[in-house]
């Protein structure tokens, strides 16, 4: 008898790990699909940000930046601010605007509450509209590279 149970145990461990590795590669094979239709629609991936669904992509192309399914146009951005934890520790203004006035920006309830943690954030100024990219506290390294490389593809574009 317990030699039976000792084969079922065997069989659902097997299935279960059968499971768990198609459930892996659907999703590489899902990731690499979005991958793809992002170049297909001309914009290279400047970051991918991990969200709490899924990872979260900062795409450009030639004219615009694209976040969280908004469209940033590149000729109407002002300025970019890094943000820790929502206080700005650097700026770049484009020189196409002559405002050189400085904004809060408002950091949501959850972003501050992450136990002493850093909050790593990338906030683009516009006439219209600010928007904040979240970058995150995971490993506060991770998410301070992901800031600087969506704060120097900002500047790069507005400072030219």
């Amino acid at each position: 008898m317990r030699d039976f149970f000792a084969v079922i145990l065997a069989i659902a461990l097997a299935m279960f790990a059968l499971s768990m590795a198609t459930s892996l590669q659907w999703h590489r094979k899902s990731y690499t699909n979005l991958r793809q239709k992002i170049r297909r629609q001309g914009q290279s991936i400047i970051a991918e940000i991990p969200g709490n669904e899924g990872l979260n992509f900062f795409t450009a192309d030639e004219k615009s930046f694209y976040w969280a399914g908004q469209t940033i146009r590149k000729d109407l951005i002002q300025a970019a601010h890094v943000l820790i934890s929502g206080a700005t520790i650097s700026t770049s203004r484009s020189r196409r605007f002559s405002s050189q006035t400085s904004r809060n920006f408002e950091i949501s309830e959850n972003q501050t509450n992450n136990f002493g943690r850093a909050r790593w954030d990338v906030a683009i100024e516009m006439a219209d509209q600010d928007i904040v990219v979240e970058c995150g506290t995971i490993r506060e390294h991770v998410s301070q590279d992901l800031a600087r490389e969506i704060f120097e593809a900002i500047r790069s574009e507005i400072i030219s």
